[in-house]
């Protein structure tokens, strides 16, 4: 008889409370630490060959703090989540999103009787141009917590359209990752690496374009072949009966829908079209940026007007169609917002907070029935926020016994005496450990490239080497490590636990790291224009 699979909440405290047996063990150390300029931001660094043996500082009752301080520190994180709950499940009662699986469903059937799509297959086409979506978003603005509100919308549609949430979640959670991996304009890994390498910001673009296809085309091969595995055969699916969570909420929803515009919806519509036309005077010009270089457009008039014009035409065939089109808008407003205002987490939240409440006033609902929905919302989601914070205290144990800086000199001792391509495959790898328990990749960046760029000087290999070991080491892990909030908070959002996730995800993950390997070669023994 096999033994019964721990919950993750289980899993999660179990690697606490290991790291609190660490700061027993590892004795306690520390970098001197510096503050320098990267690329216009004042961040923390080490100072290269400061470190020294301090006081140990075992955690003991602190296991049990360290929660407390864990929700604390992802508190953006855990809102973040809540709201989205909330805001989503407003509009899961308006039943817009079941009319647009419904479109979505139709228009595939009559897509895939044509000859050339019937072959290659309209699902694979539609996944493809999701995937290749996000996977740009990743390499160009490092996305990663906007996926979480994007599960929400592709878990019930890959279920709804005979896969599973596995399917789901790969469309823009493992898209987003591939692409951070092999990103090549991402301010927040490739731009600090290199800043605090001293490199030019975004130098080397050409070879990690090449990274970023080749990434995303063996990752987008290894889902695909998976989602038809799994279309041909549903029981072959690892979440088969967890997804019975989805498949109830859609039959729930299959009720003959009354499609009508109540006049709300054109008193909400109109109301945006003036708040957007304000914003419109304010920011006539946005500058989107992409890399180092900044593309000025008038996204926010040119979205005003679109957002006019589609209001109405969806606003004369029904007001779940508009609902859709609030959704869309959002989207392409928060791509504007990332791209061209610096936006993060709680803009995010605001924004969706926003488009919930548009929606519960488009359908008409008054403002207890508006309440309602969004506590349920917040009910049926807070799982995922609570195993977020429940992670956030791993990280916490670790630095409060003194032994993040010890385990980091001990790795880095290790390295040194070995020949170019082991060095780099040694930082390579230790770059994929420390990302285990540290996920943040500008926190890591901070940490380590200091270091590591000045090592790589010492051997003789490039520092652009040393940023495509950081960067490759910063990507794959993030989609397997039980320290990352984003991860779980996507997987609960999925109803995905977590030890199922790690059996799929675990082939995928060695096949990817065995394909960074690969990619570092080039760095070390060719010349690469920029490296």
């Amino acid at each position: 008889m096999f033994r019964k699979i721990p919950h993750t909440y289980v899993i999660v405290f179990s690697i606490v409370a290991l790291c609190a047996v660490l700061t027993w063990v590892v004795p306690g150390g520390a970098f001197a630490r510096e503050t320098v300029s990267v690329n216009g931001i004042d961040r923390s660094v080490v100072i290269p060959g400061s470190f020294h043996y301090t006081d140990k500082n075992p955690q003991t009752w602190q296991l049990f703090s360290a929660l407390f301080d864990g929700f604390v520190d992802k508190a953006d994180i855990i809102v973040f989540i809540l709201i989205i709950g909330g805001a989503f499940w407003i509009m899961n009662e308006s039943k817009a999103i079941d009319v647009a699986i419904g479109s979505v469903l139709r228009f595939t059937g009559r897509m895939g009787k044509r000859g050339v799509i019937k072959k290659i297959g309209v699902d694979n086409l539609i996944f493809l141009l999701i995937m290749t979506m996000f996977s740009f978003f990743g390499a160009v603005f490092g996305m990663s917590e906007e996926t979480i509100a994007f599960t929400v919308i592709f878990v019930p549609l890959a279920v709804s359209m005979g896969y599973d949430s596995i399917v789901g979640v790969s469309l823009c959670f493992v898209a987003a990752a591939l692409g951070f991996a092999g990103a090549f304009l991402n301010p927040f890994t490739i731009g600090i690496a290199q800043g605090l390498s001293d490199l030019p910001l975004f130098s080397g673009l050409e070879y990690r374009l090449i990274m970023w296809v080749v990434i995303s085309a063996v990752g987008f091969a290894y889902i695909l072949r998976y989602a038809r595995r799994i279309k041909k055969n549903p029981n072959r699916s690892p979440v088969r009966e967890d997804d019975d969570y989805w498949r109830k909420l859609h039959s729930e929803t299959q009720v003959k829908i009354d499609y009508h515009t109540p006049a709300s919806a054109w008193v909400i519509w109109l109301l945006l079209i003036v708040v957007m036309i304000i914003f419109s005077v304010i920011h006539p010009m946005t500058g989107l940026s992409f890399g180092e270089g900044v593309l000025n457009l008038p996204a926010i008039p040119v979205l005003t007007a679109l957002f006019a014009v589609t209001g109405w035409f969806t606003l004369r065939k029904s007001v779940h169609f508009f609902v859709i089109d609030l959704l869309m808008f959002t989207i392409l407003y928060l791509i504007t917002g990332v791209m061209g205002y610096g936006w993060y987490i709680m803009e995010i939240a605001t924004l969706f907070f926003a488009m919930g409440l548009a929606t519960g006033i488009a359908m008409n609902y008054d403002a207890n029935k508006i309440t309602k929905l969004f506590l349920d919302g917040v009910r049926d989601i807070q799982s995922a926020a609570l195993i977020v914070g429940l992670a956030g205290g791993i990280v916490i144990i670790l630095q409060n016994g003194n032994i993040i800086d010890t385990l980091l000199y001990k790795v880095s001792e290790s390295i040194s005496g070995t020949g170019k391509m082991a060095s780099v495959s040694m930082m390579y790898l230790v770059q994929n450990l420390i990302n285990l328990v540290m996920p943040s990749g500008s926190a890591k960046a901070a940490l380590t490239m200091p270091m590591m760029s000045q090592f790589s000087d010492l051997i003789g290999i490039s520092r652009q080497a040393t940023v495509v070991a950081f960067q490759l080491g910063d990507g794959f892990t993030n989609m397997i490590t039980p320290t990352s909030g984003v991860l779980l908070g996507v997987l609960s959002v999925a109803r995905i636990p977590y030890e199922k996730w790690f059996r799929w995800v675990l082939p995928f993950i060695v096949i990817l790291l065995v394909l960074g390997f690969l990619l570092l070669i080039p760095t070390v023994f060719m010349d690469l224009k920029g490296f």
